[in-house]
């Protein structure tokens, strides 16, 4: 039923968003513990945060584009925005997940092609 997929897609869309927001913050907080003083564990999460966020705005992308693909005239301009910026997010965390992971963490490749997934989706 159409009715019960939007209602999935927003709710879906309301726990990413939740999800998403404090790894901002997150994310700051691993760079500057970091830049303190570089361990494993700094480093981890300064490559496990923004694989999450990859992965998260991969989704967001997914999920817009189905909005937009829905073909609502009132949300077809947001939800395409909304997946472009999802997929530069997704691009952006890959390339921090590629800066930062050792030699051989499988992280880099499935970051990048979460980013390649989100850039699909933004181009539908």
């Amino acid at each position: 039923d159409e009715w019960k997929r939007r209602a999935e897609v927003v709710g879906r869309a309301e726990e990413l968003r939740a999800r998403l927001e404090p790894l901002a913050d997150a994310d700051a907080d691993a760079y500057s513990a970091f830049l303190a003083g570089r361990s494993a564990e700094t480093t981890e999460r300064i490559v496990a945060i923004p694989y999450e966020l990859a992965e998260l705005a991969a989704e967001v992308a997914e999920l817009a584009a189905e909005v937009s693909a829905g073909g609502n005239p009132n949300v077809t301009g947001d939800a395409e925005a909304g997946a472009d910026l999802a997929a530069a997010a997704a691009s952006v965390a890959a390339r921090l997940v590629a800066l930062n992971a050792a030699d051989g963490d499988e992280r880099v490749r499935a970051a990048s092609e979460l980013a390649e997934r989100a850039a699909a989706a933004a181009r539908v």
